[in-house]
């Protein structure tokens, strides 16, 4: 069944690892968030909220619709006082207007049928210029075949009735594009981002990791009986892979700005 994100059993699943470096770079590539006020929607564990505050911003407030997940945001930032947490919908934020210079939403909208409400409410919390970034999973990347770093690729080819559950929650570059026109933001730029997840030092921390079904949603799809298989599939074809396993995730960014 899927992930249930308000079940207390499932509020450390978004919160057991740090956002790589790599992450950081690319997001600094885009936009200096050196002292500036950002709102981190679709927060989950508070990982990327933790980010943004190392990155330099001066103040991130991390949204969630999940009271478990923001008291697990909470703990992971219990000692960055730039760091807060607030419930809402990333429709309905109840944030205060024209009060952030960025607004990121990663892994959000494969959450939402109708994009364009989020991204009018980006627009609300937006001061004039500021920049949205939004980060998610195509229906192209999401397909691109296993190998020893796109090991989601493996969950498919083991599964194929998982593809169309997650092809069935992405959404297609050019929706995304019009909902962003259509919210009254200015599309700069999309560019894919192949994002370092996690490095392996041995193959059973990888199956444990996998086990637990870490920060992947699409897994809570699958039986436990079901998932031991796919393990067993995934560490089979990597026996020969060299270690660590650095595992990498395929993504789409989209960059806009408000007028």
């Amino acid at each position: 069944m899927p992930i249930d994100f308000h079940d207390p059993n499932n509020r450390l699943t978004y919160t057991t690892r740090e956002a790589d470096a790599s992450w950081s770079s690319f997001l600094s590539s885009i936009v200096d968030v050196s002292n500036k006020r950002v709102a981190d929607i679709g927060c989950g564990g508070g990982i990327y909220t933790k980010a943004l505050i190392q990155m330099g911003a001066s103040h991130v407030v991390g949204v969630d619709f999940s009271e478990e997940m923001l008291k697990a945001a909470a703990n992971h930032c219990k000692d960055l006082p730039h760091a807060a947490f607030h419930q809402g919908e990333a429709s309905q934020t109840g944030l205060p207007s024209n009060a952030f210079d960025v607004v990121l939403e990663r892994a959000l909208i494969h959450h939402l049928d109708d994009l364009e409400p989020c991204f009018r409410e980006a627009v609300r919390l937006l001061d004039d210029g500021g920049m949205l970034i939004v980060q998610d999973r195509t229906p192209e990347d999401c397909l691109l075949p296993g190998d020893e770093h796109h090991l989601r690729g493996y969950f498919f080819e083991r599964f194929p009735s998982l593809k169309e559950k997650e092809v069935g929650r992405r959404h297609e570059d050019g929706q995304v594009r019009k909902a962003l026109e259509a919210a009254g933001l200015q599309l700069v730029h999309s560019t894919r981002l192949w994002e370092t997840r996690r490095k392996y030092t041995h193959l059973e921390e990888l199956s444990e990791d996998l086990m637990q079904r870490t920060g992947r949603s699409i897994l809570h799809e699958l039986t436990d009986e079901e998932l031991q298989a796919l393990v067993s599939f995934i560490t089979g074809k990597l026996e020969a892979a060299p270690l660590p396993i650095q595992e990498k995730d395929a993504w789409t960014v989209w960059i806009a700005k408000k007028a």
